[in-house]
């Protein structure tokens, strides 16, 4: 038996079926996006090489750079807004001494929540003539929104929904960095008579530096892939100011029947995706380490 483990063909055989479904699954379908990306094709008749006619459209395309803008609005969102109350959260939980599980629970349910129930939920909020939002603002006078039917409104919605799904599952993940930090330097720190803001911003925060660059990297993943919560909500409307990439190339794939040029802009989505998140990573990459 041990020199049957011992011979690395078994463990290549072990794998093939894996790599095998991988590549069919995976690999083909980014295979064929390419293929298609470089073609004139409705989706019926046969397609047509075209070169880089579609990424030529693509960048010339004033609605496709308005969907690239809304992305990046994800990621600023999730950087500037989302991040710095995903931690002050989770801080605030750590120093909780009682029911902390049951605070746990309460920030994660909407993380495990169908995006599809959530959007639902969210636009019963946002209802112009009953929603909870409206009503709660009219009691202090402020007249009905439009918050999913206005240019200057449907934006910050989503984002706000968005953020509200996922803060659990990252305040989650911080939490769990915090709590892992050895209570003997944080009791040293109160010796010393350090503050719990001196603790959090000189000890905590830099300690726990290498699970936060994770979630800004998983925030930045997520944002370049947002489509479900849109397409919910809004389904890119009003007149396409709530698009991102993904809904984009849904709507002139599926749409507009222009096959080849929704496969273009999936390789855009697939480039754009890499590079940002290799400049986040080789811009981080020396900050990750973290010895106590």
């Amino acid at each position: 038996m041990n020199k049957t483990l011992r011979n690395p063909l078994v463990y290549i055989l072990l794998l093939l079926p894996t790599v095998l479904l991988y590549c069919l699954f995976m690999g083909m379908p980014v295979i064929q996006a390419f293929y298609y990306g470089f073609t004139d094709w409705d989706g019926l008749n046969p397609p047509t090489f075209n070169g880089i006619e579609n990424f030529q459209e693509a960048f010339s395309d004033s609605d496709f750079w308005l969907s690239v803008l809304n992305n990046v609005y994800f990621i600023l969102f999730s950087m500037v807004i989302q991040l710095p109350i995903i931690i002050f959260l989770a801080l605030l939980i750590s120093q909780i001494k009682r029911f902390k599980a049951f605070y746990k629970t309460a920030v994660f349910i909407p993380s495990i929540l169908s995006t599809a129930v959530i959007g639902i939920l969210w636009g019963f909020i946002y209802e112009p003539d009953s929603g909870l939002l409206n009503q709660f603002l009219g009691l202090f006078g402020v007249e009905k929104i439009y918050w999913l039917s206005d240019k200057s409104t449907a934006m910050i919605s989503i984002l706000i929904t968005n953020a509200w799904q996922w803060t659990g599952f990252y305040i989650v993940l911080i939490l769990a960095a915090i709590l892992g930090i050895p209570k003997d330097l944080l009791e040293q720190a109160e010796i010393d008579g350090a503050t719990n803001w001196n603790k959090s911003t000189r000890i905590i925060i830099p300690l726990i530096r290498p699970i936060i660059i994770v979630v800004m990297l998983l925030s930045i993943a997520g944002a370049m892939k947002a489509l479900d919560i849109v397409w919910v909500m809004t389904e890119g409307g009003p007149f396409g100011t709530t698009d991102v990439m993904a809904t984009y190339m849904i709507k002139e794939a599926f749409r507009e029947y222009q096959y080849g040029y929704g496969n273009a802009i999936s390789i855009l989505i697939f480039i754009f995706t890499l590079v940002i998140t290799g400049l986040f990573q080789w811009i981080t990459k020396n900050k990750e380490r973290i010895e106590y």
